[in-house]
């Protein structure tokens, strides 16, 4: 055999090689896509119902959700997202909204927050960080139930000023050998309770004389994030 049919010879092979290849990479994908969207759809479900539990609401959360641009103001989040609307018999009685801390110790720290209808805490969950082990990752709830003392505040309790870490003069903890952590997240949740605050309509789908008639929490801090 001729070294030019020699090498045609392996090139038809190599290329037959690769199309079967791909051919069974296309096959696998299809074969597991819906498996793998199914389980990814599964792990954002089980976050969204730590904060807002089953019992609390009868829509699923996942399918309700709406459009965050990226840097939006106030979340800090630096790509496009999505915000989660929670409904009991169609009135929206809560909202989650990813934030991003974006001042951590070891760099962005990714949140979600979700707040009532009537702008208290519903729960604050950590869903990505790079902070210190032992140290900066108490925040995660995994490791410390520091998370939890976020349940039930809001722009009133406590007041703004007092939205910050002890050492601040605030009233939620800060940990031993750790204060810049503690404090981004808290800063965080205040920014997600004032942006609520500012959106309520649009978020809560109230009509202009619903929010009117609305108490106005006083908001302090960044008018971005």
């Amino acid at each position: 055999m001729s070294l030019f049919g020699a090498v045609s010879r392996n090139s038809l092979l190599l290329g037959l090689f690769a199309a079967v290849t791909t051919g069974l990479i296309a096959i696998t994908f299809l074969g597991t896509r819906d498996d793998i969207l199914a389980a990814e759809r599964a792990a954002e479900a089980r976050q969204l119902l730590e904060i807002f539990p089953r019992e609390t609401h009868d829509n699923d959360m996942v399918d309700d959700r709406f459009e965050l641009a990226a840097n939006t103001p106030l979340l800090g989040i630096k790509t496009a997202g999505h915000g989660y609307r929670v409904r009991q018999g169609n009135k929206v009685i809560g909202i989650i909204l990813p934030a991003t801390a974006r001042d951590g110790y070891s760099g962005d720290i990714r949140l979600l927050v979700g707040v009532s209808a009537e702008g208290q805490v519903a729960g604050v969950r950590v869903v990505a960080h790079k902070e210190t082990p032992g140290l900066g990752d108490a925040i995660d709830l995994r490791k410390s139930p520091w998370v939890l003392d976020f349940n039930g505040r809001s722009l009133t309790d406590p007041l703004p000023s007092a939205w910050g870490v002890a050492k601040d003069g605030g009233v939620f903890d800060q940990f031993t050998g750790a204060t810049i952590t503690p404090r981004a997240v808290v800063n965080a949740t205040r920014k997600v309770l004032e942006y609520v605050e500012r959106h309520e309509q649009a978020l809560f789908q109230r009509s202009a004389a619903q929010t009117s008639e609305q108490p106005s929490a006083q908001t302090t801090g960044d008018s971005a994030s």
